[in-house]
């Protein structure tokens, strides 16, 4: 599946259904196929107003047209529609649509507004989320499978902020480290290597 496309088609059938008009076409010919003239009167448009919104519809390829005579009857493509909506739907789709999204700038943002430009903690952030791009910045600084001694552990520390109490009982607390009891070694969990 093109990946480049579907961003464009997902904008495409998201504008055609982003107008009252339109869905209620699309309601309207879900029961059964209908001429402009019928949609126009149904909904007291204009039928070169219907006649926008079906092209519109069709353009996302949730309508069609077959000749009847002199009119020509539209009809809700419901399997285009579904077929759509699966994919919409479905985690992969999703996640694809947040590819060009930079998933770091959060994290640039705290990091310039509590930090030095050596790296050391300027100060804390109350809010959780902020706090924790600080212990993942802070964590960077420990080599993971390697193990630590409190000494050692507190040298690293100081070099972040004075504080080194906080951020060894932040980074226990938040699953970032271990620590032996008794006053042992501290080392960086499986889940952060």
């Amino acid at each position: 599946m093109d990946t480049q496309a579907i961003p464009g088609e997902f904008l495409e059938v998201f504008k055609a259904l982003a107008d009252p008009n339109r869905l209620k076409i699309v309601g309207l010919l879900a029961q059964k196929p209908y001429s402009v003239e019928e949609l126009a009167a149904n909904l007291g448009l204009g039928a070169s107003t219907v006649s926008h919104h079906l092209s519109r519809l069709s353009r996302a390829g949730l309508t069609s047209a077959r000749a009847e005579g002199y009119n020509n009857m539209y009809s809700l493509q419901l399997d285009a529609l579904q077929a759509i909506a699966r994919r919409m739907l479905s985690r992969d789709e999703l996640t694809t649509l947040a590819r060009d999204v930079d998933l770091d700038s959060f994290d640039r943002k705290v990091l310039a507004t509590f930090t030095e430009a050596d790296g050391s903690i300027r100060s804390f952030p109350v809010q959780e989320k902020k706090f924790l791009v600080l212990m993942r910045h802070v964590l960077q600084a420990f080599e993971p499978g390697r193990r630590y001694g409190e000494k050692e552990m507190n040298e690293i520390l100081l070099r972040f902020n004075p504080d080194t109490a906080r951020l060894r009982r932040s980074l226990v607390m938040f699953g970032m480290m271990q620590r032996e009891g008794g006053g042992g070694d501290y080392w960086r969990t499986e889940e952060t290597e």
